[in-house]
């Protein structure tokens, strides 16, 4: 897992989306969803899980997951806007974004507690009650235990870090639904200087003209940098700008921005420890490059494509559980390494098994093993958050039709 420095009040930041909710949950072909996205979302997510285990560092280059998923997010969010009134659509957005966080934290917090975590961690106890408060309404990244041990032989002593790894995302994805009306109502107004402003403001960042001495402000100008321009390209295909472009353009620009974005990664200390997540600037060009592509293509699936029925199911899983899935999937990297660990001081399994167990790929699958337990004993929470009727393992294997989603 890469560390990000620019990230100073929270753990590495890892290239992970924490994925747009879905309006509405899977439903049979026909149903007027579109596929596609349903597609790319599941694809980010499982690349994250596979990011995070792993740790190789051209994953996020295959797949700019974050980029991604925060054009998913500003393409839901641009529709919902122009359907409903602006204050009801934050509102629904937060309703749906913060239950499962609250579940996590009622958790993971009380957890910190017991070990004894408390108001002397960050040294002045007064801010450590305030800083609290970010569990709740993460504008900013919320605290964690540093330097707490294990749990009972089995979790190891970096739980605390690996829980609060995602939380960053929260906060970023936070600013940009409250900050959406006015993005909308300046992307209407002057279309592409709104799209590449936050380009440019990466660029001011990554050279030094622009600093901010805040670092919790700091990081989240750098946030809306490098992944600003992906949420705005969102908000813009959903509004046709995209479409008015001739269709040579798109095919004609994009690599080369792309290619811009690799030559400034490969020149700034891209390597194994130090990957496109660690470089803003790079990070920004190359994921508009990518989002900017995948949106000219589009395809509108309201039916799957015969080779990928298949995989429906599954698809909707993790559509229905994709805030679930990326809130805990961490902890679950941590408790199956864990695990691991503990296989290799079984003997017979250590002089008779040691391919396997040096082997990652195995403790892939012990990793979504857990994952979906997770799924099973914390998803119901986001049916909850969507006024949904609670369920277990939401694949779309079930008809029905949902309540009304804000």
């Amino acid at each position: 897992m890469s560390t990000t420095p620019y990230e100073p009040q929270a753990p590495a930041r890892p290239d992970e989306p924490l994925p747009e909710v879905p309006e509405q949950p899977s439903r049979p072909a026909g149903s007027g969803r579109d596929r596609y996205f349903d597609l790319l979302r599941a694809i980010a997510l499982f690349r994250v899980v596979f990011y995070h285990l792993f740790g190789w560092a051209w994953l996020p280059v295959i797949f700019p997951s974050m980029g991604v998923m925060f054009a998913l997010a500003g393409n839901l969010m641009a529709r919902s806007l122009s359907r409903r009134p602006a204050v009801e659509v934050v509102r629904g957005r937060l309703r749906r974004l913060l239950p499962p966080l609250w579940l996590l934290g009622a958790i993971g917090v009380s957890g910190m507690l017991l070990q004894g975590w408390g108001p002397d961690a960050e040294g002045h106890p007064g801010w450590w009650w305030l800083h609290l408060g970010y569990w709740i309404l993460p504008l900013s990244d919320p605290p964690y235990g540093e330097g707490l041990s294990g749990v009972g032989g089995l979790i190891g002593p970096e739980w605390a870090e690996q829980m609060a790894v995602p939380l960053w995302y929260i906060r970023a994805y936070l600013w940009f639904v409250l900050l959406s009306p006015l993005l909308l109502k300046a992307l209407r107004a002057l279309p592409w200087p709104t799209i590449l402003s936050p380009v440019l403001l990466s660029a001011l960042l990554e050279s030094g003209w622009l600093s901010v001495p805040s670092p919790r402000i700091d990081s989240a100008l750098i946030d809306f940098g490098a992944f600003g321009a992906c949420w705005l390209l969102g908000m813009a295909h959903q509004e046709g700008i995209l479409k008015r472009l001739p269709r040579y353009v798109v095919p004609s620009v994009a690599p080369v921005i792309g290619c811009a974005g690799l030559w400034y990664m490969l020149t700034h200390g891209f390597k194994p420890d130090h990957d496109l997540d660690d470089i803003p600037f790079a990070q920004s060009l190359w994921s508009f490059a990518t989002v900017l592509l995948l949106l000219h293509i589009s395809p509108s699936w309201s039916q799957w494509p015969r080779p990928l029925r298949r995989w429906d199911r599954l698809i909707a899983l993790f559509n229905s559980r994709a805030v679930t899935i990326y809130l805990w999937h961490n902890l679950c990297i941590v408790v199956a390494e864990s695990l691991w660990d503990h296989l290799w001081s079984v003997p017979l399994l250590e002089q008779n098994l040691p391919w396997f167990l040096e082997s990652s790929w195995p403790l892939l699958a012990v990793v979504w093993v857990l994952t979906a337990g997770c799924v099973l004993c914390f998803g119901w929470m986001e049916d909850v958050a969507a006024k949904r009727k609670p369920r277990l393992w939401p694949n779309g294997a079930q008809g029905g039709r949902s309540g009304r989603h804000r």
